[in-house]
């Protein structure tokens, strides 16, 4: 008998929850420079992964470096990395997309990318789930390797209410991944990636989450998440407005006086009635403040867990945005180290760097070490 979705989801609710072990950990790790090769399984070491991106000053992907290029230090200690890789490290990725009536006129370009998570973000060995949220978080697709589902499930997107519960989606997002964490063999190497990809307005309406607390729970299970930001003063302008105006009266004439202070015309009463994109954009104008307050979350989820924040506003278009991660994801540096000189519990700060000044890295900035159970 199938499970139900809504106990499945309940399930990876506990499950973040109870997210607390030693965090940070991989596999074994091979020999460096040797990307892929099995290595005995070792025990009682910690070992720390860090997922690099590497850009030029063009902001174009760097796909040639070796590990001599690298360093990496663990709370201002030298590190040695005993493992590197190159977009070979399957992953697990978890699709969070808004469904508010709000971005109903973006729906079928958003439509549009289900294809591209398809073809070229998943890899033949990842697997994704997609989430749709509003007032409510619905799991629209469960993990599957079928990239046919994930692109038939973003193509069927409906527009749902008005609400954007977007922290209480990326909290079930972390949650599914903390739960696909323990369900992987401790023997298994390389570990997947746990990505979450959001294409979101950058704005939440009635979530229970905190931001802060699912940041660090992100951060516990090694969630590295990115994010397409919707512009939703498109959406708003262009969506159709309500027609309330009033009973049609000789021309000339109208059924209330006029507002004080004006002129009384048809495009005024139009106006007045909330009908046009003029009364459109007041709302949005209205609401700007509230967004001015939270329009920084996903770019501050993208810098907190070493992924990135794409704007479509202005000439990104949200297929090219999607396309741009899947890129950047199979051209990712995998840098595994056995942490030494530091083992301290508590937050860790990593610093990932190359040896040339013309290149940036863009890196998870940290990790938790639970204290010991007891």
């Amino acid at each position: 008998m199938k499970e139900p979705r809504n106990r499945r989801i309940l399930a990876w609710i506990a499950a973040l929850a109870a997210a607390m072990p030693t965090w940070g950990q991989a596999p074994s790790a091979s020999k460096a420079g040797q990307p892929g090769t099995p290595a005995q399984i070792r025990t009682s070491v910690l070992l720390v992964n860090a997922y690099a991106t590497v850009v030029n000053a063009k902001n174009e992907v760097v796909p040639n470096l070796e590990v001599k290029d690298f360093q990496v230090t663990d709370n201002g200690v030298p590190q040695k990395v005993t493992y590197f890789d190159l977009g070979r490290t399957p992953l697990s990725l978890v699709i969070l997309m808004e469904t508010s009536s709000r971005i109903e006129p973006l729906l079928p370009e958003m439509r549009k990318t289900g294809i591209i998570f398809a073809e070229k973000v998943m890899g033949p060995d990842d697997e994704a789930a997609v989430v749709g949220f509003n007032d409510s978080v619905d799991l629209l697709s469960d993990f599957t390797i079928n990239h046919n589902v994930i692109r038939d499930t973003i193509d069927e997107l409906k527009a749902g209410t008005e609400g954007s519960k977007l922290f209480d989606a990326m909290a079930l997002g972390v949650g599914m991944m903390s739960s696909r964490l323990q369900k992987q063999p401790v023997a298994s190497f390389p570990e997947r990636r746990l990505v979450i990809v959001i294409m979101s307005e950058a704005i939440d309406f009635g979530s229970e989450t905190q931001l802060g607390t699912l940041l660090r729970r992100a951060q516990f299970s090694n969630v590295t998440i990115y994010s397409v930001g919707l512009p939703t003063t498109l959406a708003e302008l262009e969506a159709r407005a309500k027609d309330v105006r009033p009973r049609i009266l000789p021309e000339g004439t109208f059924s209330l006086p006029p507002m004080p202070g004006t002129v009384q015309t048809p495009s005024t009463e139009d106006i007045r009635n909330g009908y046009g994109n003029l009364m459109n954009f007041n709302m949005w104008v209205a609401r700007n403040v509230k967004n001015q307050i939270t329009n920084h979350a996903l770019k501050l989820a993208a810098s907190e867990s070493g992924g990135q924040h794409i704007d479509t506003i202005k000439d990104e278009s949200m297929e090219r945005a999607v396309d741009e991660i899947g890129e950047e994801l199979h051209l990712q540096y995998s840098l595994t180290y056995e942490l030494k000189g530091t083992n301290e519990t508590g937050y860790h700060k990593i610093r990932v760097r190359v040896n040339r000044r013309d290149l940036k890295v863009r890196a998870r900035p940290g990790y938790y070490i639970a204290p010991p159970e007891g």
